[in-house]
């Protein structure tokens, strides 16, 4: 709307410069039907459209809420209880499956080009994996030292976020697939940590803990 008025301001203002004032006040007669002309203002539209919406439903405060607790991803993958105590080490190295270019669109790095991230990076951070629904699992997470250390994320596998969030006073993420695909996760609770170029993950079974922790 604004950028029609400047148009039409800036035609008027030529008119004035280049023409004499009579030949403005020429009565030139009428040539053909006229109209009046119709033009809705955008801001009304906006705002009668915007009437027409209940924000009162779209905004649900208690909906809302309840949303964000029950929130959870489809592609969580809910992986068994380990039975031993194991310790493996993943290579995460990824092979390209196309072609990278430059803004020119030279190839940088080809199709079956493959590297390794942590051959460039270094990661401090520890990855606890449980299944958030398991007693056991929390339990054995809650008396663990990774629940105040703040270098530790805690991912799960099934359960509800919010409440087990609220429960150890925490946040919590799911694994996804990705997650459990790219670290070669097999079984929970497990430990993840880098160790050179590799990642270390170390497999705890809880069932012997709880057999041998006081009633």
């Amino acid at each position: 709307m604004t950028s029609i008025i400047n148009v039409k301001r800036f035609f008027i203002i030529f008119l004035i410069a280049v023409l004499p004032l009579p030949a403005l006040a020429k009565n030139l007669g009428t040539i053909g039907a006229t109209y009046s002309i119709v033009e809705r203002d955008a801001l009304q539209e906006i705002e009668e459209r915007a009437a027409q919406v209940d924000w009162k439903k779209l905004f649900d405060k208690e909906k809302n809420e309840e949303r964000i607790k029950n929130y959870k991803p489809k592609d969580v993958v809910r992986l068994a209880r380990a039975t031993r105590d194991s310790v493996r080490k993943v290579d995460i190295s990824y092979t390209l499956e196309f072609d990278i270019h430059d803004e020119k669109g030279n190839i940088l790095y080809p199709k079956g080009f493959t590297f390794n991230p942590l051959d460039y990076i270094v990661n401090p951070r520890t990855y606890v994996v449980i299944n958030g629904s398991d007693r056991l699992q929390v339990e054995w997470f809650k008396k663990s030292s990774y629940i105040k250390d703040v270098n530790t994320v805690l991912w799960i596998t099934d359960g509800n976020y919010y409440d087990l969030a609220t429960d150890l006073g925490r946040a919590v993420f799911y694994a996804n697939s990705l997650i459990v695909e790219r670290f070669n996760l097999m079984a929970v609770p497990c430990v993840i940590v880098q160790k050179g170029n590799l990642l270390e993950v170390t497999e705890v079974d809880v069932e012997p803990l709880s057999k041998n922790s006081p009633s």
